[in-house]
């Protein structure tokens, strides 16, 4: 289906823009959400007729979003969740998590300006895009831990998992180690009793 863009629109173009798309893209979305017309000869005409009001509304509305994001660009939350040994969180963190989370901070967004491009489900931090306006967009972070303190570490760079893991291997390592010197120490204290037995065992046989 052609159409004609009133509103920048990534990947396919800006206000005016005839372009063509998918028939259930634009039923589904562009259209209902008024973010485009369809590019008849009727609908043509009116856009031309309007146009200037709208780039005007636009700008309006593009100003206004530029504000808000001195709200909201770099922002950082912590969401504490349950997870398995190996970070595989038991769920996943929605929109909705992310949203409250940053409102709570005096973000003031709605679901529909986060840009999740796929559900986490993984302790970690992620960087995460806020569509404040088509031509507005700013990046925040989701830090997903199990705890306070390994939000804190993840905040500093570390993988917690990663050195969760290296801290178990040197514990075993550790463990091992003794394991085997205690052996060895066993083996040491028995061979000279066993040098002694063997030295009785001669005397006797001489006598």
């Amino acid at each position: 289906m052609d159409i004609i863009l009133l509103e920048r629109i990534e990947k396919l173009g800006t206000i005016g823009d005839v372009v063509s798309v998918k028939d259930g893209y634009a039923r589904n979305f562009l259209l209902p959400n008024k973010k485009a017309l369809r590019a008849n000869a009727a609908n043509k005409k009116v856009f031309e007729a309007n146009r200037a009001k709208i780039e005007a509304d636009n700008a309006s509305r593009r100003g206004e979003a530029e504000v808000h994001s001195k709200d909201v660009e770099g922002k950082s939350v912590v969401l504490i969740r349950a997870s398995s040994n190996a970070g595989q969180l038991y769920g996943s963190v929605s929109v909705r998590d992310i949203v409250e989370a940053l409102n709570a901070d005096g973000a003031n967004l709605n679901k529909a300006m986060i840009v999740l491009e796929r559900p986490i489900k993984t302790i970690g931090v992620f960087d995460v895009k806020v569509t404040l306006h088509p031509e507005v967009v700013v990046g925040v972070k989701v830090n997903v831990a199990r705890s306070t303190d390994e939000a804190e570490q993840q905040a500093q760079g570390v993988d917690v998992i990663k050195a969760m893991f290296e801290d178990e291997a040197a514990a075993d390592a550790v463990s091992d180690f003794e394991a085997g010197n205690g052996e060895d120490m066993e083996a040491e204290a028995d061979t000279p009793a066993e040098t002694v037995d063997a030295a009785d065992a001669e005397e006797s046989d001489e006598a």
